[in-house]
């Protein structure tokens, strides 16, 4: 079975739940292949969510690549234990393993029909509606000093940064994908600390926020179809 065939033809939007664990490139590259197939027609529905568990990763921008210190971020984030991969959306580093929830949301787009803001407001006003139901004072802002920063990051209380998203765009398609943590972020802290470090990043670790500390013993089924009903919602 290919993860294209996770629902019905008709069905409003398609679903997938990857059970399978793949690797860091492997996982990011099924990113850009859904983009793809929702814009070349291949996938029928408009829009595609998927949801995964990663192997610990520190997602690093095309931009971020090209930079003189990206071989020493490099090397951070192996002897910390983390594969390092450049990511096809934008933002900064980020870093997640499989204490986290990592999701993309595709939309087939007429021409001109989705631009990048409206699509992250959106998916913010989404996500937020998800944490809430979940128990958490989710908002939609930037948290002054954190990690990847966006205007359409996703805090609690206004004080830490729990859900990051970043975009990419093709002709009749736009993907946006985003990571929440549920356990311990110390792991994630210490290896950005040093991947930022070696970017030239500032960041303050302190803005670093899970759904552990808001909403403790959360089972990760429900958040899985807390974010899926409200991103298929949209």
């Amino acid at each position: 079975m290919t993860p294209f065939d996770s629902l019905a033809p008709d069905a409003a939007a398609l679903v997938i739940r990857q059970e399978e664990r793949a690797d860091a490139a492997t996982d990011l590259a099924r990113s850009v292949e859904l983009l793809r197939a929702v814009a070349d027609g291949v996938i029928a529905q408009r829009r595609v969510v998927r949801v995964y568990t990663p192997v610990p990763t520190v997602a690093m921008s095309r931009r971020e690549s090209r930079t003189p210190g990206f071989e020493i971020a490099r090397r951070a984030a192996i002897g910390r234990g983390f594969t390092p991969a450049v990511r096809p959306t934008g933002g900064r580093a980020v870093a997640y393993d499989e204490s986290c929830v990592v999701f993309d949301v595709i939309r087939r787009e007429d021409e001109g029909s989705i631009d990048q803001a409206r699509f992250f407001r959106e998916i913010g006003d989404a996500l937020v509606v998800a944490m809430r139901r979940l128990g958490v004072d989710a908002r939609v802002g930037d948290v002054p000093g954190e990690y990847c920063p966006g205007e359409f990051s996703i805090n609690a209380r206004g004080a830490v940064k729990l859900i990051g998203t970043s975009q990419r765009a093709v002709r009749g398609a736009r993907l946006l994908s985003g990571m929440l943590p549920l356990g311990g972020v110390e792991r994630f802290v210490d290896v950005l600390l040093a991947v930022n470090a070696a970017l030239e990043l500032d960041w303050d670790p302190a803005t670093f926020g899970t759904l552990a500390t808001e909403v403790p013993r959360m089972p990760r089924a429900m958040v899985e179809r807390t974010l899926i009903a409200a991103l298929t919602g949209l």
